[in-house]
This record gives C-alpha cells, sequence and structure tokens, in this order.
C-alpha cells in the first residue's frame, strides 16, 4: 500500500477508483439479495437500544465516514479544486450514506440485535448466508479486506502531504519531510511501520474506538479553528457552532460508554491523547523558537 502513494497520486487515483468498484459492486449486490427478504418487524423500534448507546455509536459511524476528510488531502492533485473538491466530498457523502443505510437495513432485518452483537465484524458477512450461502459470507469477507486496502492506501496518501507540510513549518521532525535522510517519502514509510504495528498487536474493535476518539476530539480543534478564520475561509459561523457542538456532545456520549463498557479502551484513548501532547512539548522544546518568517506558515497550516 505504501508502494502504491510512493509511486505518485495517478496510481492511488486508479488504484482507489478498482477498490471503491469492488467495494460498491459487492455491497449492491448483497443488497439487492438481502433487502427484499428482511423481516421488518426485526426493525421496529421497540427493539432500539437506549438512546444513550445509539448516541455513543455514532461516534464510530463518524469513524466510518472519515474518508470524506481525506478528500481535501486530493485538493493539490485537482485541476480545479476550488469546483471539484465540493462536488467529490458531497458525491462521497451521499454515496456512502446511500450505502450505509440499506446495508445496515439488510443486516438488522436479517439477523438479530444480540446475533450482530455476537457475530460483531463479521455480522455483515453472517446476514449474507441465508440469500448466498458460503458465497455470501466469502463475498462480503472480500469486500472488507479490499475496503481496509482502499481506507490503508487513503490514509497513507493524506500522510504524505501531511506530515511533509508538518515538518516544513516546524511543527514535526525534519526526518518526517522531504529533505529527511530517510528519503523525501519518509513520512509514507514511517506511517506504514505505525500502521502494521497497531493493526498487527491491537484489538480491531479498539482501533475503531481509539479512531472515533481521536477523530472526533481533532474535529472539535478543526472546527474552533475554523470558526476563528472564519472571516479568510467564507465560513457560516453558526454551521461551524452547530458542527462543534453536535461533536462535542457525541464525544461526551461515547466517552461515558466507553469507560463504563470498555474501560481498558477508554484508558488507551487518554494514555494515546496524553502522549500526542508530551511528545508535541517535547519537540518545541528540542526545536525551539520559530523563525519569523515561518510563523505566517504555521499560522496558515494551523487553519
Amino acid at each position: 500500500m505504501a508502494l502504491v502513494v510512493i509511486i505518485g497520486p495517478q496510481l492511488v487515483a486508479k488504484a482507489q477508483t478498482f477498490i471503491v468498484v469492488i467495494m460498491v459492486g459487492i455491497l449492491a449486490v448483497f443488497v439487492a439479495v438481502t433487502l427484499p427478504n428482511i423481516d421488518l418487524d426485526m426493525l421496529a423500534f421497540s427493539g432500539y437500544p437506549p438512546v444513550s448507546d445509539i448516541v455513543a455509536s455514532v461516534a464510530l459511524t463518524f469513524f466510518a465516514y472519515l474518508g470524506f476528510s481525506v478528500i481535501t488531502f486530493a485538493a493539490g492533485d485537482m485541476r480545479n479544486p476550488a469546483s471539484d473538491l465540493p462536488k467529490a466530498m458531497n458525491r462521497a457523502l451521499g454515496v456512502t450514506t446511500i450505502v450505509y443505510v440499506l446495508v445496515a437495513i439488510s443486516v438488522f432485518g436479517t439477523l438479530t440485535v444480540d446475533e450482530v452483537v455476537r457475530y460483531g465484524p463479521t455480522a455483515i458477512a453472517e446476514a449474507g448466508r441465508p440469500a448466498l450461502g458460503d458465497a455470501g459470507f466469502t463475498m462480503i469477507a472480500i469486500a472488507a479486506m479490499v475496503g481496509m486496502a482502499g481506507s490503508v492506501v487513503a490514509t497513507l496518501y493524506a500522510s504524505a502531504g501531511l506530515t511533509g507540510m508538518l515538518s516544513g513549518v516546524g511543527q514535526f521532525p525534519p526526518f518526517f519531510g522531504r529533505g529527511s535522510r530517510f528519503g523525501a517519502k519518509s513520512g509514507v514509510m514511517i506511517s506504514a511501520a505505525v500502521v502494521l504495528l497497531v493493526a498487527n498487536t491491537v484489538d480491531l474493535s479498539a482501533i475503531a474506538s481509539v479512531g472515533s476518539a481521536c477523530s472526533l476530539a481533532i474535529f472539535v480543534l478543526v472546527g474552533i479553528a475554523g470558526y476563528r478564520l472564519r472571516d479568510e475561509t467564507g465560513g457560516q459561523a453558526w454551521l461551524i457552532l452547530v458542527g462543534i457542538t453536535v461533536t462535542l456532545f457525541v464525544l461526551a456520549f461515547f466517552a461515558v460508554d466507553t469507560l463504563r463498557n470498555a474501560p481498558q479502551t477508554f484508558l488507551a484513548i487518554v494514555i494515546i491523547g496524553t502522549l500526542a501532547v508530551v511528545l508535541d512539548l517535547v519537540w518545541k522544546r528540542a526545536r525551539g523558537p520559530l523563525p519569523e518568517e515561518a510563523q505566517p506558515a504555521q499560522t496558515t497550516a494551523s487553519g
């Protein structure tokens, strides 16, 4: 996956297009054969979990939508980003929402809530068994692997530009940047190494929970920055404030739910957040003050 990113954005675009076609195609087949046979009684409101659990689960749903933010890192490779970027983000969110809603209806109309909880990550594959048999399970498993590959490519592609930019303005150590002795793509290689280490040593559900919490916290900070720079960006103040409020609301419910049901994961979130702050302080102390000419670039990048 890292090699795809290192070769260049054109290969990334082709790889992602191929992955999306396979993913959407498999899920379309799954929905087409499963949806007509669902039991509508299984979707009744009486079977829903408490509202607090539903709100807390939005954090994980938000994590699944994070791909829309990765699109912004492709702006520099677009011919007309002012026009193409909003279109790409809106279409991505629209397609993802439709697919997720249809898949959710198909799964919860086929399996009981207890079965979904018991099967966990393989619940969608199990929901495909009644209509497609073992072939359905295999098909969804392939879609999951392909989707994971696409997510890794997108994340590494974003990290390539982000780590280089942060290194350039002094927020990251120089070995993340283009002038690194490890090569111009050192940020990608470091990110790939971290992904491999975490993916092979940490439970996937814990990764999703930690990723959700960190992403929500980051988007709160991005929202605050967006509000402060609204005059420069043309952002709508009320919309930004609504986004910040909703994100904080979901993050609070998610934190309480995680602390109650998965205290070890909650502890991991606290440790990772604390470690990030400590490493940032240590690096800035070792780096010293930024040169005057770097200040405007740093401000713009932070916004």
